[in-house]
C-alpha cells in the first residue's frame, strides 16, 4: 500500500475498538505497518484480517498496557518483527466518572494505571529505539477533560491533565532527538467509553450528555492523528483539540 507513511512502523494501543481501531485502519491506509495491541484478542484478529485484506501489514499483540511487563513485550515484539518503531499511538484508556465523595477507589486506580501509567510505560520503552533511529513520533490521546474540569469527573480530569503535563515535559526532553510529541484532545466521540462507567448516577448523566449532541466518530479522531503524523519532519503539531460542533463544554 502506497501512502504518506510507507516504510513507517506504528504501534496503536487500545486498538480493539473505537479510536484505536479507526486509527490503525487509517495509518495502514497511508502505508504504515501497524502493530495493534489490546486485551481482546478476538477483536484484534478481526481488525488484523480487515487490514491485511486491504493490502496492509499488521501484527496483533494481546496486551494490557497497565502492566509494564506486557508493554515491554509489546514493544519488543514490534521491533523484532519490523526492525523499528516510528510512531506510538497511546490510545488505550478508560473513563470511569462519578463524584469524588463516596467513589469506588478501584475506579481511580484503573484510570491512573491505564490512562497515565500505561501511556508512560509505552513511552519509556519506545524512547531508546526512537533515539537510536534519530526520529519518532509519540501521540498521546487526552481529552477535553484534560483542559476543563467538572464535578463528577475529577479523577478522570486528573488522569487527562497528567497526560498533558507529561506530554509537554516529554516534548522538551526529546525534541533535540528529532522526536515529535502530539496530544489529541477529543470531545464527545461515539465509542464504548461511556459504557464503562460503573456509578449508576454518573452513567445516566453521561448517557444524557452524549445523547444531547451529534457525537464525533472515531474516524474523525483518526483523521486528526493522521494529519499530525504526516506533517513534514520540521513540523511538530503539539496539540489538537477537537469537539463536536454542538458541544459547548
Amino acid at each position: 500500500m502506497g501512502g504518506k507513511l510507507t516504510g513507517k512502523v506504528a504501534i496503536v494501543t487500545g486498538a480493539s475498538s473505537g479510536i484505536g481501531e479507526a486509527t490503525a485502519i487509517a495509518l495502514a491506509a497511508e502505508g504504515a505497518t501497524v502493530a495493534i495491541a489490546a486485551r481482546r484478542s478476538d477483536r484484534l484478529s478481526k481488525l488484523a484480517k480487515r487490514i491485511t485484506e486491504s493490502g496492509g501489514q499488521v501484527l496483533s499483540i494481546t496486551a494490557d498496557v497497565s502492566d509494564e511487563d506486557q508493554v515491554n513485550v509489546m514493544v519488543q515484539k514490534t521491533q523484532a518483527e519490523f526492525g523499528r518503531v516510528d510512531i506510538l499511538i497511546n490510545n488505550a484508556g478508560v473513563m470511569l466518572l462519578g463524584m469524588i465523595d463516596g467513589a469506588n477507589t478501584e475506579d481511580w486506580r484503573r484510570m491512573i494505571n491505564l490512562n497515565v501509567l500505561g501511556l508512560m510505560y509505552a513511552t519509556h520503552k519506545v524512547l531508546p529505539l526512537m533515539k537510536a533511529q534519530g526520529e519518532g513520533h509519540i501521540v498521546n490521546i487526552s481529552s477535553v477533560a484534560g483542559r476543563v474540569a467538572n464535578a463528577g469527573s475529577g479523577v478522570y480530569n486528573a488522569s487527562k491533565w497528567a497526560v498533558g503535563a507529561f506530554s509537554e515535559a516529554l516534548r522538551k526532553e526529546v525534541y533535540q532527538s528529532n522526536i515529535r510529541v502530539t496530544i489529541i484532545e477529543p470531545g464527545l466521540v461515539a465509542t464504548e467509553l461511556p459504557q464503562h462507567v460503573t456509578d449508576p448516577k454518573a452513567k445516566e448523566t453521561t448517557a444524557s450528555f452524549y445523547g444531547s449532541v451529534k457525537n464525533l466518530e472515531s474516524e474523525d479522531i483518526a483523521a486528526a492523528i493522521v494529519y499530525a503524523v504526516t506533517q513534514p519532519p520540521h513540523v511538530n503539531v503539539n496539540e489538537i483539540l477537537i469537539r463536536p460542533t454542538e458541544q459547548e463544554r
